[in-house]
């Protein structure tokens, strides 16, 4: 049996056992070029525990399965880097352990496997910026994100609170039919959450345990050091005070008096500074004379 023929059987038997679960990619040879595939935990029938997840895409080079496979994993969720290199690295073992046999569906199998041992974000809470702790009520929206029920809540009061303030200072014609619509803190897709149901959350574990926050002598000394660096740049135009460039219609130089008087007590450059009334008058005369002589050539 020839390399594309087992090729083509292994898909094959993947088709029929995985089917709307993977997708196959061929080239314009007609030979299968890139096999992809969305893998979740096992949960039997509760879709709503699947707490995890990764796509799988397997590269075939023209020697599969004489060689191994190009491993790719996208798209994680609720993964971390460390179980990513992981999985890695156990993919990879697989593939060396299958060279000159299907390996495929031997690697989905391994990363369902995974998977399952570690059905629980080992990310961090987009909100809080805390881990997921054994015990902790959290939420996996429909794109795939996690967050605590405490802290997703909170979020989306205070969202809804905003749109609100918002709305009121619109005009009534440009104000939104639709109101306020839950939306994910990472992507912005639209959640659908009762936020009733999650406000009886209590705090995530890492989060009552974290230290509080004391302002001590060392942050008052910091604090004071920034706000006199703020003074100092915003008195020599460093920040930009947004309302008064809007509202600026004139720009208003000095004299040539008055500039080096400036000069001498703040030698910074400036390109006003360094250019002399006379040969100000000079270049517009210049230009009007060469705008006059042009004016009369084309008459």
């Amino acid at each position: 049996m020839s390399l594309n023929e087992r090729v083509q059987e292994e898909l094959e038997a993947l088709e029929a056992i995985l089917m709307d679960d993977i997708s196959i990619t061929y080239n314009d040879e007609g030979c299968a070029d890139l096999v992809k595939s969305t893998i979740f935990p096992s949960t039997a029938n509760e879709v709503d525990k699947q707490y995890v997840c990764v796509t799988l895409e397997v590269q075939l080079p023209e020697n599969y399965p004489d060689c191994k496979p190009l491993i790719k994993l996208k798209s994680p969720r609720g993964l971390d880097d460390s179980t990513i290199d992981h999985l890695y690295r156990e993919a990879d073992k697989k593939c060396e352990e299958y060279i000159g046999q299907p390996v495929i569906y031997e690697l989905i199998e391994l990363i369902r496997e995974n998977l399952t041992e570690s059905n629980l974000p080992t990310c961090h809470c987009a909100v809080c910026l805390y881990g997921f702790s054994e015990g902790d009520s959290f939420t996996k929206t429909q794109c795939f994100h996690y967050f605590h029920n405490y802290c997703l809540t909170n979020h989306l009061i205070i969202t809804e609170k905003h749109f609100h303030e918002e709305q009121e200072k619109l005009p009534a014609w440009k104000r939104s039919s639709e109101g306020f619509h839950a939306t994910c803190p990472v992507c912005r897709e639209s959640i659908k959450c009762d936020v009733e149901e999650l406000k009886t959350a209590l705090p995530p574990k890492e989060l009552e345990n974290a230290q509080k926050f004391e302002l001590t002598k060392d942050l008052k000394m910091l604090q004071e050091k920034m706000q006199q660096l703020y003074v100092y740049q915003k008195n020599k135009g460093g920040i930009i005070d947004i309302e008064a460039e809007e509202n600026k219609l004139l720009l208003i130089t000095n004299s040539s008096d008055n500039s080096s008087s400036d000069n001498s007590e703040d030698p910074g450059p400036s390109l006003v500074n360094n250019i002399s009334e006379h040969s100000l008058e000079n270049d517009v005369l210049g230009r009007n004379q060469r705008l006059f002589s042009k004016y009369s050539t084309n008459r």
